[in-house]
């Protein structure tokens, strides 16, 4: 019998047998092969097919997003996907695993009373990492994410998260601060570094003041970009959320500041082929790198307990971790505290 699964241990009731008997359940049989994907917050499964299909399994982290939220983020990818933007959208699965119809679906395994899986499947589809170093190809990109915001715009999320100093950083911090996971010896200057961090980024999200909220990827950097022939796609949108459109773009950037700005004018170029930027975000570049290292730290913790954290994340619990954030968010409040700059030098 599998071990019961726990919030500590999620997923320890997923063997192999249960990934296979699941799909079973939504009418898709499987020959007994299958492969486990790089993922940590969820838990995917390359699957071969009876019918020599392979599909790609996604079971959810209970807990972590609520049904009403889930099958928001896959109707926004069945959007993208009829407005023909290369995402890879859930497929609508028949029988009694979540309902005729239904992109979201659940298996018991075990019987009545044993452990609810919930589960999502998707085409295979493969790529490669897009070379950053080609203006056109960041063109493209551009032109892909111009595309997919345009479809965004169209309408809100009612249920997925939104992108504020208050959601992605005042929230992660007192969360972090009333854990103890944070060395004592390390608090103080972390406390103190990330409280100003933050007045920091209020000021800054105040001076752009109101911008449009559209509905993002969310977590768009080089990682979940993959390329073929037919140029650049997104297979998840699982941090699909409401924000700035420049949250889109500014992971996609790298190096030093004039490298950045190369990188970011060749996106905007392509980008406006399909949607007018409001080049006032630009401000919010480094106020938004501010909260994603704040609510990058919260959710390393939030999982540590997770076996496949400590493995994959080993640097994490030890106590430089804590003094390199600190210096980190230093040198984020030095750059929040800098004049914008505006025409071909971005931010």
């Amino acid at each position: 019998m599998p071990p019961s699964p726990s919030p500590d241990t999620p997923y320890a009731g997923l063997t192999p047998e249960v990934v296979l008997d699941a799909l079973d359940s939504a009418g898709l049989r499987g020959d007994g092969r299958l492969i486990q994907l790089n993922s940590y917050e969820n838990r995917v499964f390359q699957v071969f097919l009876e019918d020599k299909r392979v599909v790609v399994a996604k079971f959810y982290r209970r807990g972590r997003w609520s049904d009403a939220q889930i099958l928001e983020e896959h109707a926004f990818a069945a959007e993208l996907a009829a407005a023909e933007i290369p995402v890879v959208a859930p497929w609508p699965l028949p029988g009694d695993a979540g309902g005729a119809g239904s992109t979201l679906c659940r298996y018991v395994a075990g019987g009545p009373d044993g452990d609810t899986h919930r589960f999502s499947i998707t085409e295979r589809r493969s790529g490669r990492a897009p070379e950053l170093e080609d203006e056109s190809a960041l063109e493209w990109i551009g032109r892909f994410i111009g595309r997919m915001h345009a479809v965004g715009a169209k309408a809100p999320f009612a249920h997925r998260l939104a992108l504020t100093p208050e959601s992605f950083g005042e929230a992660p911090r007192e969360w972090l601060l009333g854990t103890g996971i944070i060395p004592p010896d390390a608090r103080p200057a972390w406390e103190e570094a990330s409280a100003t961090a933050l007045a920091e980024v209020r000021a800054r999200f105040e001076a752009v003041g109101e911008t449009r909220r559209l509905r993002l990827h969310g977590d768009c950097h080089i990682g979940n970009v993959l390329w073929t022939e037919a140029g650049p796609h997104f297979v998840d949108l699982d941090d699909a959320l409401t924000g700035p459109a420049v949250q889109d773009l500014w992971m996609l950037l790298s190096g030093e500041r004039h490298v950045a700005t190369r990188q970011l004018n060749a996106l905007l170029a392509g980008y406006e082929d399909f949607m007018d930027f409001d080049w006032r975000e630009l401000r919010l570049i480094e106020a938004l790198r501010t909260l994603r290292m704040i609510h990058y730290s919260a959710w390393l913790a939030r999982r540590w307990s997770d076996p496949a954290f400590p493995v994959a994340f080993p640097w994490f619990g030890a106590p430089v971790y804590w003094t390199d954030q600190t210096v980190r968010l230093r040198e984020q409040i030095e750059l929040l505290r800098e004049p914008p700059a505006f025409g071909n030098s971005p931010w």
